[in-house]
């Protein structure tokens, strides 16, 4: 067997097992599986083409997606908002959805807000919710040392919390 033959037959394995993985994902039964088969002229996944698998897998894929992906897209994207709208908050500037789509798009390189993936819209919240927390822990350590510093008071050890 050719190096090349052995490509192709792992990709043809992950694409079976990527198929099987979205009939699980979307609960189909043996039944609906078969018939899917069957409108592609195949009584077995294995028989099915690799380009089949692709066009398989990526209707099944759309089909999660639809399932359970648009509302939590959307709950993603108004997290994403809000993240960013408490960062300009904390660091008083102004605000404005075109503004906080703006800065979103620009972080991720997308022309589009609602075109930014899950896993972006993830690291956007995560990443504007500790700026938010990392600039008010600031905030907090500066003022405190600022008044120890006016009072002459007892040091503050500023590694600690």
């Amino acid at each position: 067997m050719t190096k090349e033959n052995k490509t192709m037959d792992q990709i043809h394995r992950g694409l079976l097992k990527k198929f099987h993985t979205l009939c699980s994902v979307l609960g189909l039964t043996d039944d609906q599986k078969k018939d899917i088969l069957s409108s592609w002229g195949v009584e077995s996944s294995r028989d099915l083409t690799q380009h089949q698998l692709i066009d398989i897998c990526a209707k099944l894929s759309e089909q999660v997606n639809h399932k359970d992906g648009t509302a939590s897209l959307d709950k993603l994207r108004k997290q994403v908002i809000a993240a960013i709208g408490s960062w300009l908050r904390e660091t008083c500037q102004s605000q404005g959805i075109s503004k906080i789509k703006g800065i979103a798009c620009r972080a991720t390189g997308y022309s589009e807000f609602n075109k930014i993936p899950r896993e972006r819209l993830r690291n956007l919240i995560a990443t504007f919710n500790n700026k938010t927390k990392d600039k008010k822990s600031v905030d907090a350590l500066a003022s405190a040392m600022l008044v120890q510093a006016f009072t002459g008071g007892k040091d503050i050890e500023p590694t600690y919390n």
